[in-house]
């Protein structure tokens, strides 16, 4: 005998509304980083950093430091910002000589020691000049093989080397090279298409030097609304990287206690 099915004795349980509202979707994290301050454009990415209440690490230069009052006094404001981290960028850039300077890796690793020392910079973050180097747990790339014994001394004396994953380029003159829109564009489709050395954290490389005219400042500020607009990004300073363990340097010595 078949069975009648009466859809009237079919109970249905409903639930409250916020047990099966969508899960919030995760926030990716980009890394603002700045290299080369103190310099003329420092002050401006300062300002914006400040104004728009979001994390940026600065990777300085020892020598510019001490370059003039004006840099001095800038990195004295730097120091003072709770929206600023400060990492190492070496004290001397490698005065641009770079092929020369990675030939040595005793003199990179006493180069930047001399930039903790100079700055009382108790963190171990650095960035090498001229080159996109990795060095961070099982992250371990090099753009030039010729830097590579330099970099690997670096992380064998307890530096954490960190480089980038996209990066705002400027021209001679000192002019940005992709407009803000274009920069945002790729930074989300590097995150769509899983681009970046760790999913769902991106580096971001600029140039505090370039922010010295108004143009390019008011495209920086743009950028950083921008993302912030969307919705779907935090912002984080580089210690927060995944991954990162502060690590003492072996000749703690030369830092900040």
């Amino acid at each position: 005998m078949a069975v009648k099915k009466d859809s009237s004795n079919i109970i249905t349980a409903s639930l409250p509304l916020e047990e099966i509202s969508p899960r919030k979707k995760r926030k990716k994290t980009i890394y603002l980083t700045f290299d080369d301050g103190p310099n003329k454009g420092t002050k401006n990415v300062i300002d914006i950093i400040n104004d728009e209440e979001v994390p940026a690490t600065l990777f300085v230069i020892g020598e510019h430091v001490y370059g003039s009052r004006l840099q001095a006094a800038v990195y004295d404001s730097v120091r003072n910002s709770a929206f600023v981290e400060l990492a190492n960028h070496s004290f001397t850039h490698a005065h641009n000589k770079f092929s020369r300077f990675y030939a040595s890796p005793d003199n990179v690793v006493n180069d930047f020691k001399r930039c903790a020392d100079s700055l009382s910079l108790s963190s171990n973050i650095i960035r090498t000049p001229g080159r996109n180097i990795w060095r961070l747990n099982d992250i371990k790339q090099t753009d030039n093989k010729e830097s590579a014994g330099a970099a690997d001394a670096l992380a064998k004396n307890g530096y954490i080397v960190m480089g980038w994953d996209l990066e705002w380029h400027y021209n001679d003159q000192l002019q940005a090279v992709q407009s803000y829109d274009q920069l945002a564009a790729q930074i989300d489709s590097m995150f769509t298409h899983n681009r970046t050395r760790t999913a769902d954290h991106l580096v971001l490389l600029a140039h505090d030097q370039v922010y010295s005219n108004k143009k390019d400042s008011t495209s920086l500020r743009q950028l950083v609304s921008r993302l912030k607009g969307k919705g779907d990004y935090d912002f984080a300073f580089i210690n927060s990287y995944p991954g990162i363990e502060k690590l003492p340097i072996l000749d703690s010595s030369l830092l900040k206690k």
